[in-house]
């Protein structure tokens, strides 16, 4: 069978195993190739089905020493940017406080709000531009930040712009989404009606003008916003052409699964405490499950999400780092993995695909991020392991050689 090939390559891959994620599976090619032409995957497959006298026609060949290739990881659910530390909360928390109770009392997010409130941009920049250098070397080359520690017109406006000049000085894809429906301000404590009117009168379409969001998300939840004030949120935001995100059913059944699934949302977030008809609501209108172990664990939460319902409906699970300062501090894509498989009984299969294909499912990606396939992006990973499962068993490790992202390298060992 003739093996068909670009007319050009710029880098090829050899002495390699790729695990593409494609069919929605690890799909491993044992002893591969893989070339990138541009910005772009242009061939992949077994290494012995290209020509005798191909390499000498490559500028650049990357020697991966039987080395395995994975999509680099896609972090579809972050809150990078903001300044303080919640380390005395960390401290409550051991003592016996509940999440609701420091948030109740002025703490939480509110704590956050204020210092980041405080900072300057510049000072959130350097503060966030830490946290993506060490996302990036851990290999990960996809990132939604979104923003929700302002909780006001100013502040908010000011994190989306830390979040545009994070994409604009690191290699990463970021996509910015919009949480200006957080949490309560201090403010309008008495009057979260208002608070909505705020966020949909004057937010939303300062926002959309100035293009730095490409989603609109909420905390739909007992201590944050009702059905009702959701709803508003999101009929505002389709009608301004946004995309639809939600945090819900975290802490308790809000049905804010199934009112995201009617406005056709990419993803639901966190869902320990999903019902079957929302699920079902999810998978009615292909919804992913966004699943957040970071913040199930650094809460001691017990219930876990529906994992056997996602699986029976076929709905698509990402798995995301869910890095922020209060329930996830969580720095590391493979201790995330981990803790998908451990605490969610997730196989490692499916955590891989929650950190690749899937993650870019939740952001409307998968067209072009997520797997390894001709015509992606050439958005890679070359790790020191064993097999691809090792990414979930050693927990915590990142054996990192070589990240490529759009066709050029930006991290090596």
């Amino acid at each position: 069978m003739k093996t068909l090939l670009p007319d050009k390559i710029d880098a090829l891959f050899i002495n390699c195993h790729v695990a593409t994620m494609a069919d929605n599976a690890l799909s491993i090619i044992d002893k591969g190739a893989l070339a990138v032409t541009g910005t772009t995957i242009s061939w992949v497959g077994k290494e012995k089905n290209l020509p005798e006298n191909f390499k000498t026609r490559i500028p650049k060949i990357i020697d991966c020493s039987k080395g395995w290739i994975l999509p680099g990881f896609v972090d579809c659910h972050t809150h990078l940017v903001w300044a303080g530390s919640r380390s005395s909360e960390f401290e409550m928390r051991l003592n016996g406080a509940s999440y609701e109770e420091i948030s109740k009392n002025g703490g939480g997010i509110l704590s956050t709000v204020k210092a980041t409130r405080n900072a300057s941009t510049d000072d959130l920049f350097i503060l966030a531009s830490k946290r993506v250098e060490a996302l990036l070397e851990q290999g990960i080359t996809t990132l939604e930040i979104k923003s929700g520690y302002g909780l006001n017109l100013e502040t908010e406006l000011k994190i989306l712009e830390v979040i545009r000049r994070l994409d604009e000085n690191f290699p990463l894809h970021v996509d910015a989404t919009f949480l200006g429906a957080h949490a309560l301000p201090p403010e309008y404590q008495h009057n979260p009606d208002g608070y909505i009117d705020l966020v949909t009168q004057t937010m939303l379409p300062e926002v959309k003008a100035q293009g730095i969001a490409t989603a609109v998300d909420v905390f739909c939840e007992h201590i944050g916003f009702t059905l009702p004030q959701t709803k508003k949120v999101f009929e505002t935001a389709k009608n301004l052409g946004l995309n639809i995100k939600l945090h819900a059913e975290q802490l308790s059944n809000s049905n804010g699964a199934a009112l995201a699934s009617e406005f056709n949302a990419l993803s639901c977030d966190h869902l320990e405490y999903l019902s079957l008809s929302g699920a079902k609501k999810m998978a009615q209108h292909t919804v992913a499950a966004v699943l957040l172990p970071g913040a199930f664990y650094f809460l001691k939460e017990t219930q876990k999400p529906p994992v056997e319902i996602f699986r029976n409906l076929k709905i698509p699970m990402a798995v995301s780092t869910d890095l922020n300062p209060g329930s996830s501090p969580v720095h590391s894509m493979t201790l995330i993995l981990n803790m998908a498989c451990m605490l969610f009984d997730m196989t490692c299969e499916e955590a891989l695909l929650g950190a690749t294909i899937n993650g870019a499912k939740a952001l409307g990606l998968e067209q072009s991020k997520g797997s390894i396939e001709t015509g992606k992006d050439a958005d890679l990973v070359v790790w020191d392991i064993d097999t691809p499962e090792d990414l979930c068993y050693l927990a915590g490790l990142t054996p990192v050689d070589v990240v490529m992202i759009k066709g050029n390298i930006h991290h090596t060992t």
